[in-house]
Order: structure tokens, then sequence, then C-alpha cells
């Protein structure tokens, strides 16, 4: 099948299924339920099929939405404001700033001379520095800090590499690496990731029940270990092996250039110690707000690290380095606009969708599930709430969801943690969209990965981690919390 032609199958298919979401409307929603849900449909469709570029697609519900009378244009624009796409793009102008002035060669022959050459250690290494980071920072703070270190390292081996290792599938590897590590890694501690501390919250609320911190270490540490020694075997022994051996040539070679790039310039110190600062403040930005002096977020951290490149002098030396300032606008120009609109889009469809209570229905029809023993509802709650979470903000959903979960508990009259950890788990797991998670939207921005290669691994990903937690959740919760 030419290209042409699968293209034109793939819009004729997309429109076909919101003609028929829209009048069949075979679940029986109301008006408005019927058509959010035929927008889904249309924009996942071209999304999965590609029938249009991805950033395109997430611009029809500015379009539609307010054509249809489902939201207002001022509603519908909000949601490619939103403080997420800021953060963004405040880590991509870092990042470039890095990549300008070649500090990321200097890190990336820095870390290929500490992992060594090996393809799967190079990626284990990745692995196990997001996942060990994300505990303690957000995820997207993390895979921020990662992604111009793992594009940096990527670009060293296929400059350096002279053999007949797979290099574009150790992109791929390297990349979805760390986007999944820091989401495997951030479920770990309560502070991980926003779901944890919002789930948490309901809890202690509704409930008047505190989940101590060492408490949820003791059931959620085991899940994120297993994911991600899970994620070290699916992307270097099953979907992407590399079969990048350690090379002495390629090592002694990596020694050479890191002693003929010499010290470091003015204008890479200047961006190290931005980029360090802003990693820092992500880090203490807990304990800085404890003072109640400033209240920093990390939308907020990232803007102050890029506005301090557009206003810090690269310094006097060379050429290169006495143009001005550390980034000038046109430096912007490689940045990638298009997935800062692709995650507007995502968060748009999303408040539709919550809007027009087809959460709230979902919600109802996992009830439905609950004379079919515990095991099942478990997960069907991990099942839903994940897949769900690749279309939606990961903490809205967990705020729309946990009265919802909580309601569900009170009827069969079962602790309300036992269905709530595998919701507000798998909310935070969403592989296979890049939309799903911020880090999933960074490391697609990269260029290193397909939407094909991303939705593959994602899937066997997400397979993976609603077994572990319904597992975990049936099996050990009770045990360790005394339910």
């Amino acid at each position: 099948m030419n290209t042409n032609l699968r293209n034109r199958l793939a819009l004729a298919g997309g429109v076909a299924l919101f003609l028929f979401a829209l009048f069949v409307n075979p679940f029986h929603f109301d008006a408005k339920a019927a058509k959010v849900l035929a927008v889904a449909a249309l924009m996942i469709t071209w999304w999965i099929a590609e029938a249009l570029p991805m950033p395109v697609v997430a611009l029809i519900p500015l379009v539609l939405f307010p054509l249809m009378n489902i939201m207002t244009i001022k509603e519908v624009s909000a949601g490619y404001a939103d403080s997420n796409i800021f953060l963004f793009m405040g880590g991509f102008m870092i990042g470039l700033a890095i990549e300008k002035w070649n500090l990321h060669k200097r890190i990336a022959l820095s870390i290929v001379n500490i992992t060594g050459t090996s393809g799967d250690r190079i990626v284990l290494g990745f692995i196990l520095a997001s996942g060990l980071l994300s505990m303690w920072l957000s995820n997207t703070a993390t895979t921020m800090m990662m992604y111009p270190i793992a594009a940096s390292v990527i670009h060293v081996i296929r400059e350096n590499h002279k053999g007949s290792a797979r290099l574009d599938n150790l992109a791929v590897g390297i990349m979805l690496a760390i986007a999944y590590a820091s989401n495997f890694g951030g479920i770990a501690t309560i502070v991980g990731t926003p779901p944890n501390v919002a789930f948490v919250g309901f809890i202690r609320d509704k409930y008047n029940y505190t989940v101590q911190f060492a408490d949820w270490m003791l059931i959620c540490t085991p899940i994120s270990l297993m994911l991600l020694f899970s994620l070290y075997i699916v992307m270097t022994k099953w979907l992407y092996p590399n079969k990048l051996g350690a090379d002495a040539a390629t090592r002694d070679l990596i020694k050479f250039e890191l002693k003929q790039l010499g010290p470091l310039s003015k204008a890479e110190k200047r961006v190290l110690f931005i980029f360090v600062a802003t990693a820092m403040l992500w880090i203490t930005k807990d304990l800085i707000n404890a003072l109640k002096i400033v209240k920093l977020d990390d939308t907020m951290i990232a803007m102050a690290g890029a506005l301090a490149l557009f206003i810090c002098p690269a310094g006097t030396g060379d050429k290169k380095e006495s143009s001005g300032k550390i980034l000038v606008w046109a430096d912007t120009t490689k940045m990638a606009w298009g997935i800062l609109l692709l995650f507007g889009g995502g968060i748009a469809l999303a408040g539709a969708l919550e809007k027009a209570g087809l959460i709230k229905q979902l919600g109802a029809w996992i009830a439905g599930f609950s004379g079919s023993g515990g095991l099942m509802l478990i997960f069907v709650i991990a099942l839903v709430s994940l897949f769900i979470s690749e279309v939606m903000s990961n903490i809205a959903q967990v705020i729309v969801f946990s009265p919802v979960i909580g309601g569900i508990a009170d009827a069969m009259h079962i602790n309300p943690l036992l269905l709530g950890l595998p919701m507000c788990l798998g909310a935070s797991c969403a592989s296979m969209m890049p939309m799903g998670t911020p880090p999933n939207a960074i490391v697609f921005a990269s260029g290193h990965i397909k939407f094909n290669q991303m939705v593959r691994a994602g899937l066997v990903m997400n397979v993976i981690a609603i077994i572990l937690i319904t597992l975990f959740c049936w099996y050990l919760v009770p045990l360790l919390m005394g339910l």
C-alpha cells in the first residue's frame, strides 16, 4: 500500500469514526458527551494512524469544540497555555543552551567514560539515574535534566562508533528509558509525582487517615524497582536490542576527545551553573516553600532558568562567545514547538472529557465489576486508570477518580486504599502516547522515536505495569498495611 493511499484511508477512517460516534451514539450518551467522544475518536485515530502531523491534529479542539458548542474558544485555548507547557519550554531552552555551547558533548563523553561503551550498560545507567532521581523530584523535572544528556550520549556514540551495532535501537532505547524510568521511579514515594500527593490528600481529608511515607515506600518501591528491571529487559533484550559491545578503540577515542576539549570555556561554565542551579531549585523546592518566604513550582523554576540564559552574557574569548548572550531568540528556531501544541491539544481534550461527564460515567461502569470479585475489580481499575491517563492529565484524573473510587469502596465496605492505590499508580504509568505524561512528550520531541515505536514499547510496559500493580495491590497491600 503506497503512502498516499494509506494516508487517505487514515483520514477517511477518522472521519467515519467521528460520524459514527456522533450520530449513531452507540453508548447512548447525552448529546454533549457524544460530541466530545466523537472528537476524541477523530483525534486519537489520526494520531495513531499518523494521518496528519501530530501537532496539527492537536489543533482540532480549537476549531471543533467551539463550533459544536462543547466549549468556548477561551475555555479551549486555556489548555494550550497550561503551566506544564511553559515548564517544557523552559526545559527545552536549557537544552538548547547546553547544545549550542557544546557542553552536551563534554557531559556525554564523561558519562560514557564512566559507564563504558557497552550499549546495554549505557541504557541501564540512564534507567537507574532517572529512576532514582524521580523518586524525589517530579518525573518531568527528572526528564528535563536527563534529556539533553541522553541526546548528547547518542550523538557522541554515533560520531565515534565504527561497527555493525543498531545505533537506531540504542537511541530509541535510551530515550524511552529515561521517560519510562522517570514515570516508574516517581511512584516509589509520595512526593515522587503529583498524583500520589493528590491521592494521599484525598484519603486524609475524606477518611481522616494519614498514609505514612514509609508505608507507601514499603508497598510501592518494590513495584517501582520491578518496573525498572522490566524496562531494562524489554528495551535491551526484546524490543530494541542495540548489539553495541564494549569497544577498546572507542573507549580510547572517548578519553582522547575529552582531553581535546580542554578546560571549560566561560560560556560552558555559565550554562552549567544555570543548569545546576535550576536542578537544585527543583530538588530543594519543597524545603524552600516550607520557609513560607516564597512559593516556587517547577514551571517558575524552569522559566527562571530560561530567562537567565537570555540575560547572561556568553563571556569574552573566541568569536562565538563574543556574539552576545548565552541564548538569542534565533536559537529557538531549533525548539520543538510542535510538542508544545501536541500537549496543549491533549489537555484541551482531557478537559472536555471531564466536563462532559464521561469520566464519571466510566467510574460507574467500573463499579459494575464489584460483583466479579476483588481481584477482577482491582485489575479493571488499574487497566482503565492507566489507559485513560494516556489522553488525560494524570493529576486531573486522580482528582476526578478518587471520589468515585472512594464511593465504590464505601459501598463494598472495604478499605479505600485497596482500590485507590491501583487507580493512583496506574495513572502514573502511561507509556504509549506522547501526550500521556510530560516525560513521554519530552523524549518524543527528540526526533529519535517514531510514534509507532513509542506505542509498541508503551503497550508492552502498560501490560507489565497492570499485572504488577494488580498482583501487589491484591496480595501484598492487605498484608503490609493490615487491611
